[in-house]
């Protein structure tokens, strides 16, 4: 059985998909982008809050569905420049627990959605 998880406080989806689905206890998240959820508008200052309002994001649907991020498995990092790389790894890190961080890759892409830096989805498992 699944059931779609759906969070106020994350961007709503700009596609034919949902924020997340919950699937037995596995929750898959649709990679999040750095949409401000209040207002739309994307958070491109610097890569720095670009990361944190991606990472916001993935928390707020974390949170509707009743996890942490200590629930998330694996992460899945797209990049449009790999030169951004550790300045991108550096906020992420500050998400996750040195013992409980999930599998990851981080590949560049030759462009994202709204031509944004980064993306990044996740899959979380739940304690029910």
């Amino acid at each position: 059985m699944k059931r779609i998880i759906q969070s106020n406080n994350a961007p709503s989806p700009v596609g034919p998909y949902n924020q997340a689905v919950l699937a037995g206890k596995t929750l898959y998240i649709s990679g999040q982008i750095a949409i401000v959820p209040s207002t739309g508008e994307l958070q491109l200052s610097d890569i720095e809050s670009e990361t944190h309002q991606v990472m916001k994001n993935l928390q707020a649907i974390l949170t509707e569905a009743g996890a942490t991020f200590e629930n998330v498995v694996k992460c899945s990092v797209f990049v449009r420049d790999m030169n951004l790389y550790s300045r991108i790894n550096a906020v992420y890190a500050t998400y996750f627990k040195d013992d409980t961080a999930p599998a990851r890759e981080l590949v560049e892409v030759s462009n994202l959605p709204k031509f944004v830096h980064v993306e990044i989805s996740a899959i979380a498992y739940l304690n029910l």
